[in-house]
């Protein structure tokens, strides 16, 4: 499973972009639309998804760990495939899922393209009930104001070789408790609750 990819971007296509690893191996990555990106020869670091079919292994990449977890669960649901998953996603962050739900906003994924009225409404409440009994990826979503040091804490302990799951879960949790902390807060806090939990 390829969870995290950093190397330089080289060039982007209509749905993707590849990526070089220092090791002089290119991946292609594909993305949702929008995601900011830096000049062509700059590091890139992304969070990614690898999906297997039988015609296919795709690798898809993503901007921050949220992301990447909202499309995990989105590509469990009935109809929904990475494709589509990525297609929400290129629409809608994790947050305006939430809010959609939040909202009882129906028929808010008929604007993305591809999903007509009665898929979106399937789609809608099955991600209701997701979003409600997925206690793991609401706990890693709640630290929205302190996106920027998640992120950043969150790449520091993936660099100490942690799983970028369970890092992710200890950190959510770190960062709720303490909301103002920096990143190197958050950084030793997480440390130390991981070695309490061995």
């Amino acid at each position: 499973m390829i969870a995290y990819l950093e190397g330089k971007f080289l060039q982007k296509t209509a749905q993707s972009i590849i990526i070089a690893t220092r090791y002089g191996i290119g991946y292609e990555v594909f993305i949702p639309q929008g995601m900011a990106l830096p000049a062509a020869g700059e590091e890139l670091a992304l969070y990614t998804a690898f999906v297997v079919r039988e015609d296919a292994q795709e690798l898809f990449g993503f901007a921050t760990f949220e992301e990447r977890e909202t499309f995990k669960m989105l590509t469990t649901i009935n109809r929904v495939g990475a494709r589509t998953a990525l297609a929400i996603l290129s629409v809608y962050r994790p947050d305006d899922l939430r809010r959609i739900v939040a909202q009882d906003d129906v028929n808010a994924l008929t604007r993305v393209s591809g999903i007509g009225k009665q898929t979106g409404q399937k789609i809608f409440l099955e991600l209701k009930y997701k979003f409600k009994a997925d206690t793991q990826l609401s706990a890693v979503m709640r630290p929205a104001a302190n996106s920027g040091v998640y992120s950043d804490a969150l790449t520091g302990l993936l660099n100490l070789g942690y799983d970028a799951q369970s890092a992710g879960e200890v950190l959510a949790e770190v960062l709720q408790k303490e909301p103002d902390l920096a990143v190197g807060e958050a950084l030793r806090a997480a440390l130390k609750t991981m070695a309490k939990k061995k």
